[in-house]
Order: structure tokens, then sequence, then C-alpha cells
């Protein structure tokens, strides 16, 4: 009889691509520490966080990029492993999550996982209502290498994906927005990004059919997405999500 031999175990690379972020980046890199390699990309960094990444890896990529697809893209390519786990820096990874990614790969077919999100508006856990743009509950974080790459749009750039496309159960901690200035910070920002990509297009769009959006995306988050169910945390990421396209419209429409 012919004996199976066990699936060879698969080096994984755990990337986080960050932009001044030491006030995250020790709390993120201590929960990576279990992956074979770290690798760290530090864009445009300014303060500690270039000193805080070599306390964990000498695989670190320094350098300027104006859009965050290339930038990625970058730390994609600076992985060794067989597959790599993406975190952003205000993300914790937890142990169980290492577990069931090492269970799970052995034997894998080279592709994508989608990795659920536990997301929290300072300490609190906010689960329904995510979405439209505005927040994600799930998101393709983990892949085989040469598996994914990123485009080039400025805001939640979109994604080339190879292979099969699998979900895992195990959540990252996700520390979203520390409180509702900083949701209302990170509205704005979205928005001018959006605006300047609907500008690079050449196709802004037109009020009446984002003012139509503005119900649909509500109805999406509120009610589809289960948001009645976070009470007024709820409505709040409804109400942001349904403006996004209206004010990235507005902007890129009266701002220069």
């Amino acid at each position: 009889m012919t004996e199976t031999l066990p699936a060879a175990v698969p080096r994984l690379s755990a990337l986080v691509v960050a932009h001044n972020e030491e006030a995250n980046l020790v709390a993120c890199l201590d929960r990576l520490t279990l992956a074979d390699e770290i690798v760290v990309v530090l864009d445009k960094c300014t303060d500690g966080s270039a000193e805080i990444a070599r306390r964990y890896t000498d695989r670190i990529v320094e350098g300027s990029w104006e859009l965050e697809g290339p930038r990625r893209n970058a730390g994609l390519d600076a992985c060794s492993g067989d597959w790599v786990l993406e975190v952003d820096a205000d993300e914790r990874v937890p142990a169980a999550l290492f577990d069931e990614i090492r269970r799970t790969l052995p034997g894998a077919q080279p592709g994508i996982f989608l990795i659920p999100f536990d997301n929290y508006i300072g300490d609190r856990l906010v689960r329904y209502g995510w979405g439209a743009s505005w927040g994600v509950s799930a998101a393709p974080r983990l892949s085989a290498r040469g598996c994914k790459r990123w485009g080039d749009q400025r805001i939640h750039p979109s994604l080339t994906k190879k292979g099969p496309e699998r979900r895992l159960t195990t959540p990252i901690d996700h520390y979203v927005d520390t409180d509702i200035s900083d949701m209302l910070r990170r509205f704005d920002r979205y928005t001018s990004a959006r605006a300047a990509d609907l500008r690079d297009s050449g196709n802004i769009g037109s009020f009446a059919n984002n003012l139509r959006r503005i119900v649909s995306r509500f109805f999406k988050c509120y009610v589809s997405r289960k948001g009645y169910r976070e009470g007024e945390y709820g409505f709040l990421i409804a109400l942001l999500a349904s403006l996004v396209p209206m004010v990235a419209y507005l902007k890129a429409r009266l701002e220069r």
C-alpha cells in the first residue's frame, strides 16, 4: 500500500501598508508574529512608523505612491510566502485566525479567501449595516501569491483575482473609527478621493441619479444589511453611506 504523504505546509506572509501609523502599528504588528514573515510598506511616513516596523521585520519597502493600488501591489511583490495575508494598521489579527489559516491552506488550490470583519467604532462592536462603499463585513484579504492585483482608483481600488474564492470564519478586529468625529473625517477623505476619480474619468454623473442613490443606499445599509439592529449607530452608518455618491459628485462638480 502506498503511504499518503501529508500536504506541504505553505509559507505565510503578513503584509501591512502604512502611512504615518505609529499610533496603530505596534498593536497591529504584535498580532502578526505567527506569520512566517512580515512585510511592511511605508508610504511617505514622517513619524515613527519606520522605527516601529524595524523592531518586527527587515522586510520593509519605503517609497512614495500617489494611489493606494500601486503601493499595495508593491507590498504583494515584496512578499516571498506562498500565501499573503493583507492587514491594515487599524486591524488586529487574532491567534484563532492564524490557526484556521494553518489548518486550511495545506493542499488548498491557489486563489482567494474572504475574511470576515468585526468592525468597531471606538470600543463599540458594530456588526450590522456596513456596505455601499462605507465599510465591509468581509474582504478578500488572504490570497495565493500571484492571484491578486489592485487597480488604480484612489478609494476602494478594484481587484483582479485569479482562482477560486472561498471564505474563512474567524474575523479580523477592525477599529475603523475612534468616534463619530473620526467617522466624519473619513467621510470627507473618501468623498474627496472619489471626486478626484470622477474628474479623472470624465464622467461625474448627474444630480438626479445621485439623488436616487441616496434612497437606495440608505435602504441597503439600514434595512437589507440590518443596520437598524445597531440603533443610532446603524442609522448614522446608513446615512453616511447614502450620502457618499452625492457629496462626491458635488465636490467633483463644484470644487477645483
